[in-house]
């Protein structure tokens, strides 16, 4: 068993020294090539901006690192350090029925990494946010927010984990395919929910203001075949200057949101631009492909899950005495993300294609890419956007092109 977890962390730190290598590699090339201003950007953005963005990139990179360290640390010290067995033996000695002691084992877990994850999430938000003027979010709404987010995640956690462990107690010789499929119905309550339900307890939702726009939106949109419902505006604005647009609904009416910083950012073309980019996903049914591709990956991931967790290796493995079933699950993890770490490049390429078929139907429908081109521009600049990536780390870690690429390509198509 040595061996074989031996091999098991050399793979471990090995996917973990190449990201940290891709980190030195784009923080490097920043360094490098970082105070350049690319011609797509040349007379949008100044010196004294890309600057800023370039500290602004730099600073955050540092952050992440340094958290994404203190992250793995914890995780190594838990699993390795005896702290998972004595945990694991805790819980048993509480002599709870199966699916009580799951939700007490697994929400303790995720409860106490939370607290945790404290300082990180105070730091970033009221640090290196509040530097660069992103952040206009007061310590009561963070409070606020924070205690919102545990209560939500409480209930919907507490609600999956209790109905998949009550069906693999019920079903313990082929629970793997009704758990996926509890999951996949979860999946889909929790996307028709979260707009009407979740949303609104965070932020407050309005009519957008400007008539015109709105019926310029809804005509763009009925070119593209798909009926609006309603367009909103959400007041981002109260908890950061970052901006966003986004589609919500299942079926054929959609409920677009815009954020107020985006209306304050962006002319109306652009916003046309923008959202004519969001419909060319849902007319591409790229939420569709993403859906289905994750959910076959669920599937065999259930299987192959159902196949390890019915016995112990897992528990003798890792040198945890009599694992319990949620201790293997812990350590089942662990492995699977050491397993699917190669896939993560496949998934950004493939993010990426559905992003530049987004921006040629978002072309086809405005008249050409320079409405959406300067949208990219404008958004880049005021998001502090790097414009620099090493293009390695962007295989790695971009789910959209490039800014510069990106543009670039836009201005490249013709009127239409």
């Amino acid at each position: 068993m040595i061996y074989q977890l031996s091999a098991v962390l050399t793979l471990y730190v090995l996917s973990n020294a190449f990201e940290y290598y891709l980190e030195y590699l784009n923080y490097r090339w920043l360094e490098k090539y970082g105070n350049i201003v690319p011609p797509e950007f040349s007379g949008a953005i100044d010196q004294s901006r890309l600057d800023t963005t370039v500290k602004y990139t730099a600073e955050k990179q540092r952050f992440g690192i340094f958290s994404s360290i203190y992250n793995e640390v914890i995780l190594l010290v838990f699993i390795f350090s005896g702290l998972l067995a004595l945990y694991n033996g805790w819980i048993d000695s509480l002599n709870m029925p199966f699916v009580v002691g799951g939700l007490v084992f697994l929400l303790l877990l995720h409860y106490g990494k939370t607290v945790m994850d404290i300082p990180f999430g105070l730091y970033s938000t009221f640090k290196i946010e509040n530097k660069y003027g992103f952040n206009t979010m007061t310590p009561k709404l963070w409070i606020l927010d924070f205690i919102k987010s545990l209560i939500i995640s409480a209930l919907l956690m507490g609600a999956m984990i209790a109905g998949a462990l009550a069906l693999v107690q019920w079903l313990p010789n082929w629970w793997w395919l009704p758990v996926w499929g509890f999951f996949f119905l979860f999946t889909l309550f929790f996307m028709y929910i979260s707009p009407f339900v979740l949303e609104p307890l965070f932020n407050k939702f309005t009519l957008v203001e400007d008539a015109e726009l709105e019926s310029e939106i809804k005509d763009v949109m009925a070119k593209a075949g798909i009926t609006v419902n309603k367009v909103f505006q959400m007041d981002a604005s109260k908890r950061t200057k970052h901006s966003n647009a986004y589609f919500s609904g299942i079926g054929k009416v959609k409920r677009i949101v815009l954020y107020d910083t985006l209306l304050k950012q962006l002319g109306k073309e652009e916003i046309l631009a923008v959202l004519a980019h969001e419909a060319g996903h849902w007319k591409k049914k790229h939420v569709i492909k993403n859906l289905a591709l994750f959910e076959f990956i669920s599937l065999v991931c259930a299987y192959l899950a159902f196949l390890v967790l019915r016995g112990d290796y897992l528990g003798r493995l890792f040198f945890v005495p009599e694992a319990s079933f949620f201790a293997k699950l812990l350590l089942l993890s662990f492995i699977a993300g050491i397993v699917m770490w190669p896939l993560k490049p496949l998934m950004m390429m493939m993010s990426r294609k559905f992003e530049r078929e987004a921006d040629d139907f978002a072309c086809g429908l405005v008249g050409g890419g320079d409405a959406l081109a300067n949208a990219m521009i404008k958004l880049s600049k005021e998001n502090l956007s790097n414009l620099h990536p090493h293009p390695l780390y962007a295989r790695f870690h971009y789910s959209h092109p490039p800014a510069v690429e990106r543009v670039r390509y836009l201005k490249s198509r013709k009127n239409s």
